[in-house]
């Protein structure tokens, strides 16, 4: 299996959960890890415990703005001399039934599950097209089969994974790899940070979330997926794959199981 030996990966929303996992799995294998989140002294935290923590660095940033990720990026290559790999790792629940949702609410959603994960993957193509390098989208089984409780969510994530397909498909003879990875319940705090309809956050963990496979696993599974460049990559438990598989087979069928699930 190939390795990431010397290679330089940027992961946003590094600071905790998934991000934290793939960064440990990066490190181990060889890269060298630029973490970013808002959260500064996590975000130290987390490169403590990365293996050979001088090698890595920490890049606080908030992915909405645009400038910064340009400033970012700089200072990326400044330092490294180039990016191999860019993984949009950062992003946003929802917690919300649609008729209570406002439209503020939506478009905050929009803005950082799929507005700030493109405009990042622009300032950054041109360096990993240089290194025939990776972008990697986290996106969610959610994406794929849409549930209860997170309409716009589940919308931004879909768009985020046809957007993927239309670069995967305008730069297919420039060397660039493009994988999309769909998580299904992976136990993080992703519930507790979950926006309900009118903007706040969820503030608790759900019953799914809570019982749900290890951030651990997930990042063993998914980045050992990567490195075979998998670019359709559903990690989950059987109910989130066969609904992953369900959907691309019979969606008529998937939206009769859906509306028998239970989400929250």
């Amino acid at each position: 299996m190939a390795t990431l030996y010397k290679k330089v990966v940027w992961i946003t929303g590094a600071s905790g959960g998934i991000g934290e996992a793939l960064a440990k799995e990066c490190a181990l294998a060889g890269a060298f890890v630029v973490l970013s989140a808002r959260r500064e002294k996590e975000l130290q935290r987390v490169r403590s415990q990365l293996q050979c923590p001088e090698k890595h660095l920490c890049l606080p940033l908030d992915i909405t703005d645009t400038e910064a990720g340009v400033q970012a990026l700089k200072h990326i290559i400044e330092k490294y001399g180039h990016l191999d790999w860019l993984i949009n790792n950062a992003g946003l629940s929802q917690r919300a039934l649609i008729r209570d949702t406002t439209i503020e609410t939506d478009r905050k959603l929009f803005e950082v599950d799929f507005f700030a994960q493109i405009q990042l993957t622009r300032t950054a193509l041109e360096s990993l097209i240089a290194q025939q390098g990776k972008v990697v989208f986290i996106s969610s089984v959610a994406g794929l089969v849409g549930t209860q409780y997170r309409g716009t969510y589940s919308a931004a994530k879909a768009a985020l994974h046809l957007w993927a397909n239309s670069l995967r498909a305008e730069l297919a003879n420039e060397g660039l790899s493009v994988a999309t990875v769909f998580p299904g319940f992976v136990k993080t705090d992703v519930s507790i940070n979950a926006l309900t309809g009118d903007g706040k956050a969820l503030g608790q963990m759900d019953n799914a979330q809570a019982n749900a496979m290890s951030a651990e696993d997930f990042a063993q599974q998914t980045l050992s997926a990567l490195l075979r460049d998998k670019q359709y990559v559903v990690v989950g438990g059987f109910k989130e794959k066969l609904a992953a598989m369900v959907s691309r087979i019979s969606p008529e069928i998937l939206y009769r199981m859906i509306r028998k699930s239970k989400v929250r």
